[in-house]
């Protein structure tokens, strides 16, 4: 930020408040308070006009936007001003706009919104700039903003208040241009596959679609307790046995789980369902959706992210889960074929099961994987072939039952996504969902419940399909390199400040 003098520096913020409101009121009681205009016509951009000067020189412009410094030169003043594009500085000089006009403008404070006719030019020391002959205050900041030398930095105070955080950080706004260009490309994607975008209900009666705790809430006509939606998953699906064979939704999600710097309580995903595809298909998709949003937004397949340099050029690895925990733990789960067997393998590389789940080979292999496997996984891998024990909505594989046709894709120890051949069989749905309930009762609070429309909805017959949710929110934390969700959330979830 330019250089500013002003009187602000030295004064008590309450003062500072104060005679901010006073300026107002005096306004106010001239009739001309700032807050009944209700339009201004700008003909120009700062960036535009920055970018072509040479088409825009002499010229006569109307702008508006935010008074971002002012530096006092006696009869004359250098200011600068901020609009949606960036921003630009102001020649401003009493010859020009009058004695009254100028004085007003001294009384400006920073911060304040304003309208500017003008002419651009360029100074003596290259500087393009607009020459002002008209100003005008369009609206009055009451609040300063952030010492200008330190700006806004608290972590705390930025995800709080990132209105002030846009203003004096221009830069944060680049995460959140990302993310509005990776959500475009992610649909134009899919619109040209053929897929249909829908909306499906945010409450529901049933808390179902992933393992996760859910929020409750409260409907009073019905006096019925509801669900803010984990998942759009089952939804979506009962699409598909209605016969939209290509179908996706980028929607909001609830979880009522831990905070920390890759989760927040409401994130975005896109789920999208294909008829008559499995997760080999969803492979290919995701690999061709990840890499080239990435060259689309980017330019570039390669990213740093979390102190590491990845790749997203295609051509990703991809490993079963026990090939995985075989490649970076050096035990085996295929040949076993017993539970306890699979529960001392585990012990013998330091894993152990949560008591609150069951001493099964498959939790045995998930519990290695997710312990130590994991955190290893630095470039894009796709890790194949999960468990059953923990994939209640994925389809068996055909060539081993203990596991499913499932993937989740890995980026810096982060996953990004999740993919089934999706489980069509009403029977074996049935089974789940009640292995499930009984995992409920037993304190499970993230398992699932009882959804008996939906197994009436794939006993009417859901194709064999291919189904994948994508995290929104961690996918741009890649393409922008930041380590916190709270950087690429605008409005993240805080704990209240005691007034």
């Amino acid at each position: 930020m330019s250089q500013e003098n002003t009187p602000e520096e030295t004064q008590d913020i309450s003062e500072i408040l104060q005679i901010r409101r006073d300026k107002l009121s005096k306004l106010r009681e001239e009739k001309r308070d700032p807050f009944t205009v209700t339009k201004y016509k700008r003909t120009a951009y700062s960036e535009e006009i920055k970018q072509n000067f040479e088409v825009w020189e002499e010229k006569d412009v109307s702008m508006a936007g935010r008074l971002m410094s002012k530096r006092d030169m006696g009869k004359a003043f250098f200011a600068d001003i901020q609009d949606d594009k960036g921003r630009l500085q102001l020649y401003v000089r009493i010859d020009d706009l009058g004695e009254d006009a100028f004085c007003e403008f001294k009384k400006w404070d920073i911060g304040d919104i304003i309208g500017i006719e003008g002419f651009v030019f360029r100074t003596r020391k290259g500087e393009t700039s607009v020459h002002c002959k008209k100003v005008q205050l369009l609206a009055k900041s009451l609040l300063p903003l952030p010492e200008k030398f330190h700006g806004l930095t608290d972590l705390e105070t930025r995800y709080r208040q990132r209105y002030v955080d846009l203003i004096v950080n221009p830069e944060v706004r680049r995460n959140f241009e990302v993310r509005s260009l990776f959500i475009r490309h992610v649909r134009r994607f899919l619109d040209d596959r053929g897929y249909m975008e829908v909306e499906t209900p945010v409450l529901n009666t049933i808390s179902g679609g992933a393992t996760a705790r859910p929020f409750t809430t409260h409907h009073n006509t019905l006096n019925l307790d509801m669900y803010l939606r984990i998942a759009t998953e089952l939804h979506l699906k009962r699409l598909v046995v209605g016969g939209i064979e290509r179908v996706y939704e980028i929607g909001r999600i609830f979880r009522n789980e831990g905070m920390d710097t890759k989760h927040n309580p409401e994130f975005t995903t896109v789920e999208l369902y294909e008829a008559y595809a499995d997760f080999n298909d969803m492979m290919d998709l995701f690999e061709a959706l990840l890499s080239s949003a990435a060259m689309d937004i980017l330019g570039t397949y390669d990213v740093t992210w979390q102190g590491e340099q990845i790749s997203l050029a295609p051509g990703w690895e991809r490993l079963s889960m026990a090939e995985a925990v075989k490649k970076y733990l050096g035990v085996d789960f295929m040949p076993v074929r017993s539970d306890e067997e699979a529960i001392e393998l585990a012990k013998s590389v330091g894993v152990v099961i949560p008591k609150e789940k069951e001493k099964t080979w498959g939790n045995a292999l998930y519990e290695c994987f997710d312990q130590k496997v994991e955190e290893k996984l630095i470039q894009p891998t796709f890790i194949t072939l999960h468990p059953v024990d923990v994939s209640p909505l994925a389809k068996r594989s055909p060539t081993d039952p203990r596991l499913t046709e499932r993937f989740e894709l890995f980026v810096c120890h982060s996953e990004m996504g999740n993919a089934f051949s999706e489980l069509n069989d009403p029977i074996d749905q049935k089974q789940r969902f009640q292995k499930q309930v009984e995992l409920r009762k037993k304190g499970d609070v993230e398992a699932g419940m009882m959804d008996d429309d939906y197994i009436t909805a794939l006993e009417y017959g859901l194709p064999p399909t291919g189904g994948l949710g994508i995290g929104i929110d961690r996918c741009v934390m890649l393409l922008t390199g930041v380590d916190s969700i709270r950087e690429v959330v605008l409005f993240p979830t805080m704990k209240p400040i005691e007034s």
